[in-house]
């Protein structure tokens, strides 16, 4: 690794065996990550999994204890000035300053990175607009909404433009439409040919902006790949069902398992279940493991028929990345506030 660098491989960061202990605990235990440049790359995990530490290592922010890291070719042990200079992290919490206002805060910031008062005003005055604050460029960030808080601090990140950004869970305790706002100024950035290093515990967020995803739990990445070649790791499709009387879940979630030899999952809506299919098919191929999927639906339709369980909504898709994540730990997905609230949206 030592002597590859991101101009010629095409990489904005490659890790082997990265590891970072406090104490007894091994926090990162051996990632292995391999990020293209100009793209987002989503890292996925619970809270506790090794998401921030192994950040704040590429971010030169800690030292590792084992193995390598590499942004852009650097070491970021060895050349941790040349990792800085390309690099910007946004954290979980605003780290502008509250009592200053908007404007104040980016001007502040430009005089620091050595830009010229006018140079620093007229950078300020386009982040500003471009993130829709202008309207509060003149009130103080301790009076702005969560939303406008987290806009300004990736504002305040990509003051110089960076080779690679670092967000780390920019989202926590927004609500749907502030993140939905996060979400589009994440698209506009990597547009702008900056490579973008996500990590969340929001499903729905690395399914929206990540081209590729690793996902860590407990120090590890347990998988990595595109979107799609997660949802397909774990099966051919995902039966959703909403049956008319809850009171018939419990033999619907039977005979289900029964026809489909597959895991049963009771929804928090007590009318629903979902269940995964696993892959087979005589084909081989997606298409045969599709028909062999739509077989075993319609067979478990029509047993759940001759029980006499009414099926009001029936539905047979790609597994979401939730059922990636319970298949990959053997647990549900996290379940945030914010998710509650977007699923309340969806029923409103």
């Amino acid at each position: 690794m030592s002597n590859r660098t991101g101009r010629s491989t095409g990489l904005a960061i490659e890790t082997a065996g990265l590891v970072k202990t406090f104490g007894d605990t091994r926090a990162v235990d051996g990632v292995d990550l391999t990020v293209p440049a100009g793209t987002v790359y989503g890292v996925l995990g619970p809270n506790g999994a090794g998401k921030t530490t192994t950040v704040k290592m590429l971010a030169t922010l800690l030292r590792p204890d084992g193995g390598e890291a590499h942004v852009f070719g650097h070491d970021v042990v060895h050349e941790a000035d040349a990792v800085r200079g390309r690099v910007s992290l946004t954290g979980q919490y605003a780290s502008v300053d509250e009592d200053l206002t908007g404007t104040e805060n980016l001007v502040l910031l430009g005089r620091l990175t050595g830009h010229s008062k006018r140079a620093s005003a007229r950078r300020a005055a386009q982040l500003l607009e471009a993130f829709g604050l202008s309207e509060a460029a003149s009130r103080q960030v301790k009076n702005y909404s969560g939303g406008m808080r987290r806009r300004i601090d990736i504002a305040a990140s990509i003051l110089n433009t960076p080779d690679l950004l670092f967000l780390d869970e920019p989202t926590t305790g927004l609500d749907p439409r502030s993140r939905n706002q996060v979400w589009d100024i994440v698209r506009a950035v990597v547009a702008q040919g900056t490579t973008v290093l996500l990590t969340t515990q929001y499903l729905d967020e690395a399914d929206q902006l990540a081209a590729r995803i690793a996902v860590i739990d407990q120090g590890r990445v347990i998988a990595e790949g595109t979107k799609g070649e997660l949802k397909a790791s774990v099966g051919a499709g995902a039966v959703h069902l909403r049956l008319r009387d809850a009171e018939q879940r419990p033999e619907a979630e039977r005979l289900l398992r029964a026809a489909l030899d597959a895991q049963v999952v009771l929804e928090a809506d007590p009318l629903a279940l979902t269940a995964r299919i696993a892959s087979g098919g005589e084909s081989g191929n997606g298409g045969g493991n599709g028909l062999a999927a739509a077989e075993k639906a319609s067979r478990a339709l029509a047993e759940l028929a001759r029980a006499g369980i009414t099926v009001d909504t029936f539905s047979l898709g790609q597994p979401s990345l939730d059922e990636v994540f319970l298949a990959l730990t053997d647990r549900p997905a996290p379940r945030t506030d914010v998710q509650e609230d977007t699923q309340k949206e969806a029923l409103a």
